[in-house]
């Protein structure tokens, strides 16, 4: 009982934080009230272990182990079929550290920020419940594609690791509002990411983004864009690339444009299905399409009159480019500009 003398005791909480612990036992306490305890607060003490004993608080609901040394989570976790919340931050944790069995608790909310997780677990991608993940200040390289299967995810907290990409899977998560990728490597977004109509606020500062993909202007719902500290902000950075269109292209561009009925009678599937990839050129002046070739070519767009984002844009042709001007701010121009409220471009947080 002596561990528990300076907890701080609630009717459903118990407090055990900031005890100078480095260990724990719970059968000391009585079985009525561990099945009172729906909080319970161990951080900031010098645990390694997380007791075995942990189980026998059956009714716990929320359970935070923050700022410990703990390197593993003991198998007995797993029982706790009521918790919902687990906090685990600044710890000594990688994906080594985690029961088989974790992926089955039933948890809504999970932090294991500040620790050493080179990779993502799959015990992580197995919780079908979780609405709110975060995994910041870790080493973690990459977002796995799995990432698909956390379809109850609102929140998604990766900042401050080694991620130099962003997964297309991420797209089709349907209810994620608050995306934090700020503080890594990512060079580039997919346009994917125009299909998450409930994202709200999104993070991508300090990473090496040069431009953004003028689908991110149809995410009607965001009004949070934190982009300083990218090379797009910093620097500007114009470019335009072009790959020559294989006769398979031309051919079909030619069917496209003309509008030649086709059919299965006609074409084999393979190429009935190619047909049907075409993508229109967005240069309201051209009614040309394009397959695999295309013209990626940065437009700048003005935001809150003050700065001038750099947008991918991709035009089925070099023709489709505006001309030279002697007018230097005439390239700057673009369709988006005049088609994007001024009251959402003032959302963006570049500074």
């Amino acid at each position: 009982m002596e561990a528990f003398e300076g907890a701080h005791r609630g009717e459903n909480v118990l407090d055990l934080s900031r005890l100078n612990l480095n260990n724990l036992n719970f059968d000391n306490l009585s079985d009525k009230r561990r099945k009172e305890i729906k909080q319970l607060y161990i951080c900031y003490n010098r645990l390694t272990v997380l007791p075995d004993s942990i189980c026998l608080f059956e009714n716990l609901e929320f359970l935070d182990i923050s700022c410990n040394a703990l390197t593993v989570i003991c198998d007995n976790i797993t029982r706790l079929t009521k918790l919902r919340t687990l906090i685990a931050k600044n710890n000594r944790l990688d994906e080594f550290s985690l029961p088989k069995e974790f992926g089955s608790l039933q948890l809504e909310v999970l932090n294991f920020s500040g620790n050493r997780f080179v990779e993502m677990p799959t015990q992580f991608l197995q919780l079908q419940r979780l609405q709110s993940l975060s995994l910041g200040g870790n080493r973690l390289k990459t977002i796995p594609a799995e990432i698909e299967n956390l379809t109850s995810l609102e929140l998604l907290y990766l900042g401050g690791n080694l991620i130099s990409s962003i997964p297309v899977e991420l797209a089709n998560l349907p209810y994620l509002s608050y995306l934090v990728l700020c503080d890594n490597r990512i060079q580039s977004v997919p346009p994917q990411l125009n299909r998450l109509h409930s994202l709200r606020s999104l993070s991508l500062h300090n990473n090496l983004l040069t431009y953004l993909p003028r689908e991110i202007l149809s995410l009607v719902q965001l009004h949070e864009l934190s982009l300083r500290g990218n090379p797009l902000v910093v620097r500007f950075v114009k470019d335009m690339t072009y790959d020559p269109p294989s006769l398979l292209e031309l051919a079909g561009r030619a069917i496209k444009t003309r509008n030649l009925t086709y059919s299965l009678q006609d074409l084999p599937t393979n190429l009935v299905n190619y047909l049907d990839l075409a993508s229109k050129c967005p240069n309201p002046k051209c009614a040309g399409v394009y397959f695999d070739s295309c013209v990626r070519h940065i437009k700048f767009v003005d935001f809150c009159g003050k700065y001038r984002l750099p947008l991918m844009h991709y035009l089925c042709s070099p023709e489709c480019t505006s001309p030279c001007s002697s007018n230097p701010q005439s390239d700057a121009d673009s369709e988006d500009e005049h088609s994007v409220p001024a009251d959402r471009l003032q959302r963006v947080l570049l500074g």
